[in-house]
């Protein structure tokens, strides 16, 4: 019988979300950034040196930027979500009937008759007024509420992670077809990226697949058209 109520038992991947996000973004953006400043640069190089120097540098600033990016926009969410709160907690203060009455307004939205969410609205309030308006009201739950230094380190090891890939390839493959190798590599991680956030959020594997590549083609490729229209030979 447990076993049967567990097949029945559906899996949420929500709580995931904050940091898979954080994650996906910045695997995604290291691959793409350093594979197309790579592709850029061994389009118009006539060396292996230029591009590889190019492309650490261009991993450690996106890893460094991308980190600290994250943790300000964050911050600044979490900001707002304070200043919220706190609005919120004095508003219960100053002015409960009113509060009362837009909780049961909310619940009488959803598609409650109106005694029930009045009912449902007291009963909430006197179990923690703050908590069923920053759900109800504000929207803010467990879930949502932004965390800076947990989006901050997935985005920067995510970029790492996923920077470093075309790195090795830059170091090892031959310069001649390096532009494609590249590309062709980069496309793979893409896949990969695409097959692992879908599989880890529960979301269409081939849709994810062919969002990530398509868009990452369109990027390297334009990129590379940069380099060969420029055509700077560094040497």
């Amino acid at each position: 019988m447990e076993n049967q109520k567990e097949d029945y038992l559906s899996v949420h991947y929500v709580q995931r979300s904050n940091w898979l996000r954080a994650a996906v973004l910045g695997a995604n953006d290291g691959i793409l950034s350093t594979v197309s400043l790579a592709i850029g640069i061994a389009a118009a190089s006539a060396t292996r040196e230029p591009v590889v120097l190019a492309t650490l540098a261009g991993l450690v600033a996106g890893a460094l930027s991308m980190a600290a990016g994250e943790y300000v926009s964050v911050s600044s969410q979490t900001d707002v979500e304070t200043a919220d709160i706190a609005r919120e907690k004095e508003e219960l203060e100053e002015m409960p009937e009113i509060e009362l009455q837009r909780l049961a307004d909310i619940y009488e939205k959803r598609g409650l008759k109106k005694e029930t969410a009045m009912m449902v609205a007291l009963e909430m309030t006197e179990h923690d007024a703050l908590a069923a308006h920053m759900r109800d009201e504000l929207g803010i739950n467990e879930l949502s509420q932004a965390n800076p230094i947990q989006a901050a380190f997935a985005s920067g090891a995510s970029f790492t992670v996923g920077g470093i890939l075309p790195l090795i390839v830059t170091l090892f493959m031959p310069l001649k077809n390096m532009v494609y190798a590249l590309y062709g590599f980069a496309i793979l991680f893409l896949a990969l990226l695409g097959a692992l956030a879908a599989k880890t959020g529960g979301s269409s594997i081939f849709i994810a697949i062919m969002r990530v590549t398509f868009w990452g083609t369109v990027a390297m490729g334009l990129t590379a058209l940069v380099g060969y229209l420029f055509g700077v030979n560094i040497a």
